[in-house]
C-alpha cells in the first residue's frame, strides 16, 4: 500500500507536471488510434511496450487476452461492449490482440477441472479458448514438449482471437474496406521482443 501511495505522489509531482499540457488537452475528450486487447498479466504493460501516451490507446485486458465471438445475447458483455465502443464511437484505426510468453491463462487450458476448481469463473472464461487447446494438441500431440506447446498455444490463441474479431459485422466491414487494421502480437517478456502475425505467410515474425 505504501508503494502505491508514494507512486501517486510521485506521479502528481513529476510525471503529471511534465505532461500537464497533454492532460489539459485530453481532459474533455479522447481520440485513441488503437484498441489494444491484451492479457491482464501484471508483466504486460500496453503503454510501456508501445511507447504511447495517455489518450493514444484504448485498452481491454482480461485473462489470456480472449475475445468472445459476436453475439447480441452473449454473456461476455464487458469485452464485447468495449470493442463496440472503441470501433463505433471512438473510430479507432487499429486493433491489436497481444498475447505474451509464459501466459498463465494459456497454460491453464491444459489443467483438469479439478485443478481449476478453486477458480470456477476463470475456468468458465477459458472455455472460450478450448478450440485453441484442441488445435495445439492436434498439431503436437498429447505428449509434446512443454516449451513448444506453450509457444504454439500462445501464438495460436492470438490467431484464434483475430478470427473472433472478424465475427463482428462492423469490424469485418471496416477490415475489408481497408479502414481498420487488425494486428496480432506475441510479446516475449524476458527479451522484450514482439512477434507480429503475418496473415499472408501464416506465421509470426519478429517486429524490428
Amino acid at each position: 500500500m505504501e508503494n502505491l501511495l508514494k507512486g501517486i505522489v510521485e506521479f502528481r509531482s513529476k510525471d503529471f507536471e511534465q505532461h500537464k499540457e497533454l492532460f489539459h488537452h485530453i481532459r474533455d475528450h479522447q481520440k485513441p488510434h488503437t484498441l489494444f486487447i491484451g492479457c491482464s498479466d501484471s508483466r504486460v504493460v500496453p503503454n510501456f511496450i508501445t511507447k504511447t501516451m495517455p489518450g493514444e490507446i484504448f485498452v481491454v485486458r482480461n485473462v489470456a487476452n480472449l475475445i468472445p465471438m459476436h453475439s447480441e445475447t452473449a454473456d461476455y458483455y464487458g469485452v464485447a461492449s468495449a470493442i463496440e465502443f472503441a470501433v463505433l464511437v471512438l473510430n479507432v484505426e487499429n486493433i491489436v490482440v497481444c498475447g505474451h510468453s509464459n501466459c498463465g491463462g494459456c497454460a491453464a487450458l491444459y489443467k483438469s477441472d479439478a485443478e481449476l476448481s478453486k477458480i470456477p469463473l476463470t475456468r468458465k472464461w477459458l472455455e472460450l479458448a478450448k478450440p485453441v487447446r484442441d488445435k495445439v494438441l492436434g498439431t503436437l500431440g498429447e505428449n509434446s514438449d512443454p516449451a513448444a506447446r506453450e509457444w504454439l498455444t500462445e501464438q495460436m490463441n492470438v490467431v484464434e482471437q483475430l478470427k473472433h474479431l472478424l465475427t463482428y459485422p462492423y469490424i469485418r466491414e471496416r477490415f475489408c474496406k481497408g479502414t481498420l487494421n487488425i494486428l496480432g502480437w506475441h510479446y516475449i517478456i524476458e527479451t522484450g521482443e514482439i512477434f507480429g502475425y503475418n496473415r499472408e505467410k501464416g506465421f509470426f515474425e519478429i517486429i524490428n
